[in-house]
C-alpha cells in the first residue's frame, strides 16, 4: 500500500485552480487557534502547513509518501513544523493534538475505521477534526451511474471511498467522534461537490454528571410507568 502511494502521490504536482484551494485555506484559517497543537493528516506537498503557521499553531505533517514530505519540507520549513511519515498508526502520542485538518484524503483510505480510530486516539478531549471530501450525494450517484459508471468508480482509481453526507457522518459516529457539522458546498444546490464535516472527541464526564443523567432516566422511566 505505501508503494501505491507513493507511485501515486509522490510526484503529483499541485491543483493548479487556486480555487479549489483557496476556499480551504479560509476554512482552516477560520478554525484554528494561537497555539493550537495541529495535525495535518494527509499534509502532501504542506500548502495547508503554512496556514497553520501563520496562524500560530504548532503544526505536524504526516503523509504516507516520502517524496511528498520532502516537498512539504520546502514548502513549509518554518522551525517547529515536524514533518512524519506513516502508514496506518500515527507516530504520535494519545491526546496531544487540538486540531485534526484532514483534506480530501480519507476518499483515498483503505480503511476508513482505522484512520478515523487513530484521529480520536491523537485528539485531546474536546480536540476537533475538520475534514473534506468529495460529496456523493443521491442525484451525482444517479448522474454518475448513469454516465461516467466505470471511469469514476474504477477499482483501481484513485479514489476508494465515496461518501454523503449521511454516510460519512456514519463513519464518524462508528468512530466514537461527535459530529457537529456536516454540510455539502461548491457546485450546484442538488450537484454540491464537496462535504465539509467537524467533529470533536468528547470530554470524559465527570462521575457526578454521569450520576446525574442516569437519575434523570431513571426518573422519567418511573414516570412513564
Amino acid at each position: 500500500m505505501r508503494a501505491y502511494y507513493e507511485d501515486v502521490w509522490g510526484d503529483l504536482p499541485d491543483d493548479p485552480r487556486p480555487w479549489a484551494w483557496e476556499w480551504r485555506r479560509e476554512l482552516l484559517g477560520d478554525e484554528v487557534r494561537p497555539g493550537d497543537r495541529a495535525l495535518d493528516l494527509g499534509c502532501g506537498s504542506g500548502r495547508f502547513l503554512t496556514v497553520l503557521q501563520a496562524a500560530g499553531a504548532e503544526p505536524i505533517g504526516v503523509d504516507i509518501a516520502a517524496r511528498a514530505l520532502e516537498r512539504a519540507q520546502r514548502m513549509a520549513p518554518a522551525a517547529g513544523t515536524r514533518l512524519l511519515e506513516a502508514d496506518g498508526s500515527l507516530p504520535i502520542d494519545h491526546g496531544s493534538i487540538d486540531l485534526v485538518w484532514c483534506s480530501e484524503v480519507i476518499e483515498h483510505v483503505a480503511d476508513v475505521g482505522l484512520l478515523l480510530g487513530e484521529v480520536r486516539r491523537v485528539l485531546a478531549p474536546g480536540g476537533r477534526l475538520l475534514l473534506t471530501t468529495p460529496s456523493h450525494g443521491r442525484l451525482r450517484r444517479v448522474l454518475l451511474a448513469a454516465t461516467r459508471f466505470d471511469a469514476h468508480f474504477d477499482p483501481l482509481g484513485q479514489h476508494l471511498r465515496f461518501f454523503s453526507a449521511a454516510s460519512l457522518r456514519r463513519a464518524l459516529g462508528s468512530s466514537r467522534l461527535e459530529v457537529t457539522r456536516v454540510v455539502a458546498t461548491g457546485g450546484l444546490p442538488l450537484l454540491r461537490e464537496t462535504l465539509v464535516a467537524r467533529a470533536l472527541r468528547p470530554a470524559p464526564q465527570s462521575p457526578g454528571a454521569a450520576s446525574a443523567r442516569v437519575a434523570s432516566s431513571t426518573s422519567e422511566a418511573d414516570r412513564g410507568a
